[in-house]
């Protein structure tokens, strides 16, 4: 029996990755065999589940209450009746009314400011389908997220708009970044953000990110102190620490922090700065010897550098 890698899984069946992993993990969709190095490895039925599935999806069911029907059952709810045998799967139909990642975010917009929870997360579902996760990340959650706090900080939204976003954002990043699974030898990262920054969001996408690439992650949450962040750094031998400096950008704790965090680790790991307000720190971040990442795709690019010892 053939057996697919997850890449060509996600051409056949127009699904990302990732999403394939969230259904997996948390609804238990498909449940591939793994290779001895504990690679994912799917049939030619569960290409045709995850088929069916997307589709049903597409056409507004929700994949907590279909993930686990019968295949025949999944064949009638998308009126597909005949044998699947010889016919090559079809990838799932995005929906053609949402183009783009900006009309994703006024969607979402829209949810937040209607407290529709459903909706929002049903959208940041579809949108995770029709857009690559780097698009995913940088056109629709990062501004999303900025822009509810800009506008319950201006008085447009009230705390419970943005604590509503916030939830909803919080356990989709949460699902996505469970999806993920490494060997042992896979090198680690811990990431984090410091004492003060309170906003977790940019430090859930770098921890997905680095997931991605192939490192084994040691996410701790938000606010948390330079000596406890070393303490994870040490206790797991992580070649890295990543931490996300999103608001504000003049907070002296901030910069005693990093000293501090530079001072106990005594380059045992490399410390990675990144966030919308990490430029406000550029001279703490230099005097360290800290490496700054302006954007996700960034970040890949270090973490591919120190995996492979090309980093400078």
């Amino acid at each position: 029996m053939t057996k697919h890698p997850i890449r060509v899984v996600a051409k056949r069946t127009g699904l990302s990755p990732g999403l394939i992993r969230i259904w997996e993990r948390r609804h238990g969709a498909v449940k591939p065999n793994r290779t001895d190095t504990n690679r994912r490895l799917y049939s030619d039925e569960d290409i045709e589940r995850l088929n069916l599935l997307g589709r049903a999806t597409q056409a507004g069911e929700s994949i907590s209450q279909i993930a686990n029907l019968p295949l025949e059952e999944l064949k009638e709810l998308v009126g597909d009746n005949d044998s699947s045998a010889g016919k090559s799967p079809q990838a799932p139909k995005v929906d053609l009314t949402i183009g783009s990642g900006s009309e994703y975010l006024d969607l979402s917009l829209g949810a937040v400011k209607n407290l529709d929870a459903e909706k929002l997360e049903s959208i940041l579902l579809k949108a995770s389908v029709g857009l690559s996760q780097r698009a995913l990340f940088e056109q629709v959650l990062s501004p999303l997220m900025h822009n509810v706090g800009d506008m319950w900080r201006d008085g447009e939204l009230k705390v419970v708009h943005e604590h509503l976003a916030s939830a909803v954002v919080r356990t989709f990043l949460g699902n996505m970044s469970g999806a993920f699974s490494h060997s042992d030898s896979a090198p680690k990262i811990v990431v984090t953000t410091p004492i003060g920054q309170l906003h977790e969001f940019g430090a859930l996408m770098a921890n997905i990110t680095a997931a991605g690439t192939g490192w084994k992650t040691i996410y701790l949450g938000p606010n948390i102190p330079a000596a406890d962040i070393a303490g994870a750094v040490i206790h797991n031998n992580a070649r890295a620490v990543a931490l996300s400096i999103i608001y504000p950008a003049d907070d002296p704790r901030v910069t005693h922090e990093l000293e501090q965090l530079y001072s106990i680790l005594d380059g045992k790991a490399q410390i990675i700065v990144g966030g919308r307000a990490a430029i406000g720190y550029s001279h703490i971040i230099e005097k360290i010897g800290a490496y700054r990442v302006g954007d996700l795709a960034d970040l890949q690019a270090r973490l591919d550098q120190l995996r492979t010892g090309n980093a400078a």
